[in-house]
């Protein structure tokens, strides 16, 4: 008998879209924004509805400049802006409301959320879990094995180990070496100028990974894809950007914060706290009453 699904959720992901997506007329008794929340809860409240999980989690990012990755590489995501006050604000009440509905929540300022979804599913599959990652971070298909699945929730796109491979040409598990070689500008990650993603696909359709595609870096130019000469000295050119990053791109999938606290059951709803919540935001009964017919 299959273990049920555990359904692992990249939140701040879906903060950020309620943020720009949900209208900024909802506000609470001081005039604070809630939009971000209310169409957060509202997706939180979707996924359940659709569901019906009985293993749920969510991972908050807040290390955007204290992840160990900013070790490595100072400039690791220093395109990206901090968010401002308001929706800060909003995300503290976001993981209050999945709390008060008996979600188990996660956070570190040193790992990024995809490092505690990692985390999250290894224990998981020990416990013999498929695991389904919400997520329409691609760099998310990492986590998958033959028997789990990436959604992409709002597109209701959802991809399993081969449908990984169709799409982006390489399976899960050489989605970090593809992304060490083309780079990935929404995280300011280096990678081989002018190798984009058929390139990489080709290269390691062939070699299979970075390690195989060292040792046989004498190959290129003989290979059959576009530019092969050329191809051959921009990787001999840019291997030092590549290592590095290869460094930035593999998720880290043993967090302390996350194996301390591996239980994901949900638990029951605490109505007197969610109300409280609900009464501070200023949201009205169907809403609540969505949230607390689920509890």
């Amino acid at each position: 008998m299959q273990q049920p699904v555990a359904y692992l959720v990249d939140a701040s992901i879906y903060v950020f879209r309620a943020w720009y997506s949900v209208p900024d007329e909802f506000e609470d008794a001081q005039g604070n924004p809630t939009n971000a929340v209310y169409g957060f809860t509202g997706f939180l409240c979707n996924l359940i509805e659709q569901t019906q999980p009985e293993l749920l989690a969510l991972a908050f990012d807040e290390s955007l400049t204290t992840s160990f990755r900013n070790d490595i590489y100072p400039d690791y995501k220093a395109n990206r802006e901090s968010a401002p006050e308001e929706l800060k604000r909003q995300f503290r009440w976001c993981r209050e409301v999945a709390e008060s509905m008996g979600i188990t929540c996660y956070s570190d300022p040193r790992y990024e959320a995809d490092d505690l979804l990692a985390t999250a599913a290894v224990e998981r599959r020990r416990q013999g879990h498929p695991v389904c990652v919400v997520s329409a971070d691609k760099d998310l298909t990492q986590l998958l094995t033959q028997e789990d699945t990436w959604w992409d929730f709002s597109r209701n796109q959802k991809l399993d180990w081969h449908g990984v491979e169709k799409k982006f040409g390489v399976y899960p598990d050489q989605i970090a070496d593809f992304l060490a070689l083309t780079g990935d500008k929404v995280d300011n990650i280096p990678g081989v100028p002018g190798v984009g993603p058929k390139s990489a696909s080709a290269l390691l359709t062939h070699f299979r990974d970075l390690e195989r595609l060292w040792q046989g870096i004498e190959e290129v130019p003989f290979l059959r894809i576009r530019g092969a000469k050329s191809l051959h000295q921009k990787l001999l050119r840019h291997k030092n950007d590549v290592l590095l990053a290869r460094q930035l791109t593999e998720v880290f999938d043993q967090v302390p914060s996350v194996l301390d606290c591996p239980d994901i059951n949900i638990d029951a709803t605490r109505t007197d706290e969610l109300n409280a919540l609900f009464d501070q935001l200023n949201f009205g009964p169907l809403l609540r009453r969505r949230c607390l017919n689920l509890g």
